[in-house]
């Protein structure tokens, strides 16, 4: 089995414990996923399988959508709700005021990672650091907001939720906390949920209920790993180029239906094969993600 099982992750489970219960169910020890979420975080958690693991750093779709929950009027050592509150109090706010704030979120902007995240700060992970009760100066990171929209907000209970589209190493906890900072207020957050990554969204999820209820009657289907590469232009090879690419030999992009520029492309002909490359009058294999037969 080799290709793509997007999972809904259940709130309370570490990605990991998707991983090792998905390994009980499948039998299969090589698996992987792509795009990290906390425990307190549902949503989706592209699950790879076999040679597809091998797909996670290089998806050309690198954006996450997600929806938030989150309250204003007080701040927490881990930015949600599983923390504990080290500031309070602040000025209420309205959603206008919330309408007129987010914008200046978007685009690209820099963001202190939280203490409480698996960064690393001289070999150590922050989360590591903060647990043991001490604080580290953090470099700013570049990331990039899509869009923010204000989809409810509660303006008694100073409670509301948003939806987020960003680039990947955004925390969305952080960036409630700033927003929260620029209103005068204190906020962090109380519910997060993925709603698209890499090119999945809820709609191609499993449940992990599911996913063992279908292997057990043998009907567990998977993505094919091509799907992760749709937006790059595809190359047809003939049965003879399949072979050769296969053992790595460079190819005449002239001769390869579908060759143009240089740049990625995605190979196949009977089946999907990789990545390829073409540069300096040449195709050659970037990623291959065949089995070997």
């Amino acid at each position: 089995m080799t290709g793509v099982i997007p999972i809904d992750k259940p709130a309370g489970w570490t990605s990991f414990d998707v991983i090792a219960k998905l390994r009980g169910i499948l039998g299969i020890k090589r698996l992987g996923h792509s795009g990290t979420l906390d425990p307190m975080a549902t949503g989706v958690l592209p699950v790879f399988i076999g040679t597809a693991t091998k797909a996670a750093d290089i998806i050309p779709d690198r954006e996450k959508r997600y929806e938030a929950g989150f309250s204003l009027g007080s701040a927490t050592d881990t930015q949600d709700s599983t923390g504990t509150v080290i500031s309070s109090g602040g000025r209420r706010v309205s959603a206008g005021e919330i309408e007129r704030v987010i914008p200046d979120f978007v685009g690209r902007i820099l963001q202190v990672p939280p203490m409480y995240s698996a960064v690393k700060v001289g070999g150590k992970r922050l989360y590591d650091l903060a647990r043991a009760g001490k604080t580290v100066e953090r470099a700013p990171r570049e990331i990039e907001i899509f869009g923010i929209s204000l989809d409810g907000f509660d303006e008694e209970r100073q409670s509301g939720v948003i939806s987020v589209s960003c680039s990947k190493g955004t925390y969305i906890r952080t960036l409630i906390n700033d927003i929260g900072e620029r209103l005068g207020s204190f906020g962090h957050m109380i519910s997060l949920r993925r709603t698209y990554s890499q090119g999945f969204g809820l709609s191609d999820c499993m449940s992990i209920a599911g996913v063992e209820d279908a292997a057990k009657s043998g009907t567990l289907g998977v993505i094919s790993v091509e799907r992760c590469f749709m937006s790059m232009p595809k190359l047809l090879l003939s049965e003879a180029q399949e072979r050769m690419f296969c053992c790595g030999v460079r190819l005449d992009p002239k001769r390869i239906s579908g060759a143009g520029d240089d740049g990625l492309y995605r190979v196949g002909g009977s089946r999907f094969l990789g990545i390829g490359e073409i540069s300096g009058g040449e195709l050659k294999v970037y990623k291959s993600f065949w089995e070997a037969e």
